[in-house]
């Protein structure tokens, strides 16, 4: 961490981490601080995972955001971004959320990659993604952010782990040799209802493309794309508001369902 700025860092961790200990949403950072820079931003998200570590959880892999172009265009970027995942984001398929562990919930559908092999940046390519790949398996993304009313620019989610909430993978995984991940279709149902569709292509064209695109992205912040690790590769969608009461399930072309109900 550059140290002239650790004390910003850490001022920004914590006012973020006030959403939680007051259970609202709070001021973006790019409000308090307009200066804010990227590489500052994500500086502040590895001090909350350090945080987090330091607490007992640990990291089970990453999550990539901002992957369509209509995303990138609305905040005015021209490539992703990426947050963690830890042990304590994860919910069992077919489980339920209560309302006292998100604060402002959206559900997305996307692939998520399960590696088999360490992916070390920065020359990492599509081909070397599918490669390290075990399997692939549906997931649902619950995407939340501590910034009130999701005001957010791109220094304000990159900070905020990503708007990082929960994720859950289904049952069916599939070897990526038997699958042709841009071809995969995708529906997302809302109380029964169709929402939205989606295809593997949706994420930059290539799911293992934006997995490849981290691994050297990370290459920046001394961090490398661990076996075992799971990586949520973008959504395949527009993400859908959740409330209490609402279930959602995905089902995905030859990757079967995956579900979740949100609780009062």
């Amino acid at each position: 961490m550059v140290t002239e700025n650790k004390s910003k860092i850490e001022s920004h961790a914590k006012h973020l981490a006030s959403a939680w200990e007051n259970g609202e949403g709070v001021q973006p950072l790019t409000a308090v601080d307009p200066d804010l820079t990227i590489d500052e931003a994500y500086y502040v998200q590895l001090q909350t995972i350090q945080e987090s570590v330091e607490g007992g959880r640990k990291i089970t892999g990453k999550k990539i955001g901002l992957t369509s172009k209509a995303m990138q265009d609305m905040l005015g970027v021209g490539e992703p971004d990426y947050g963690h995942l830890t042990d304590d984001m994860k919910v069992s398929n077919r489980g339920e959320i209560p309302a006292n562990k998100v604060l402002q919930p959206k559900v997305e559908g996307e692939l998520a990659f399960i590696l088999k092999d360490d992916l070390v940046g920065p020359d990492v390519t599509s081909l070397d993604v599918l490669q390290a790949t075990d399997v692939v398996v549906p997931a649902l993304e619950i995407v939340d952010s501590r910034i009130k009313d999701w005001k957010i620019t791109l220094p304000d989610t990159i900070a905020d782990n990503a708007s990082s909430g929960l994720y859950l993978l289904g049952d069916n995984p599939k070897k990526v040799t038997d699958i042709d991940l841009k071809q995969i279709g995708m529906a997302v149902y809302k109380n029964d209802q169709l929402q939205n569709t989606g295809v593997g292509a949706a994420a930059l064209g290539d799911p293992a493309k934006c997995v490849a695109w981290l691994a050297n992205k990370l290459a920046k912040y001394d961090i490398t794309l661990k076996a075992g690790e799971v990586i949520l590769s973008g959504a395949l969608s527009a993400a859908i508001e959740a409330e209490p009461g609402d279930h959602f399930y995905a089902k995905f072309a030859e990757l079967g369902e995956v579900s979740v109900t949100f609780t009062e």
